[in-house]
């Protein structure tokens, strides 16, 4: 793992919204160290366009996202993952792909702010304290020595941090 960046995919149901996040947040925070991924086991298809509204507002780009299916990282030629995180509490009850390279997996579960009703100020923010959630999580995860850690330990510390 440490002569190439890490590959790090993210799940999310819907490919939409918590997982797209994650997805902008982890390619941003250590380019040269994390190669960061996303998809759905259902997608939707299109990208919450209030996630796309507050990753644009950051400074993120915003022109290659899109809402995948899961299948492309099982299929031949898939990037070799090293790490899959679930986002969502549904993809993390669902029988996931086979996934080239046996990742080290963990949930971090985050409130899906697509789902919550009223005002688009309220989903704004909703979607800003998801980013935050996750943001936080992935600075946590960047800042580990993945390669000084035997499997266990760092599988008990994403455990951690999918809490925190």
């Amino acid at each position: 793992m440490a002569d190439r960046p890490l590959n790090v995919l993210f799940l999310c149901t819907h490919n939409s919204a918590r997982s797209v996040l994650a997805e902008a947040i982890a390619s941003r925070i250590d380019p040269s160290r994390i190669r960061a991924f996303s998809a759905g086991s259902f997608p939707s298809g299109r990208v919450n366009p209030f996630a796309i509204e507050l990753l644009a507002k950051n400074g993120y780009p915003v022109d290659d996202l899109r809402s995948k299916n899961w299948d492309e990282f099982a299929a031949p030629g898939a990037p070799e993952l090293d790490f899959v995180f679930t986002v969502c509490d549904n993809a993390a009850g669902e029988v996931c792909p086979v996934w080239p390279g046996q990742p080290m997996t963990a949930h971090w579960g985050v409130p899906d702010p697509s789902a919550v009703e009223g005002n688009d100020d309220e989903k704004r923010r909703a979607f800003l304290d998801t980013y935050l959630t996750l943001k936080r999580r992935i600075e946590l995860f960047a800042s580990l020595p993945a390669g000084k850690l035997d499997r266990h330990a760092l599988a008990t510390r994403l455990r951690e941090i999918g809490s925190s």
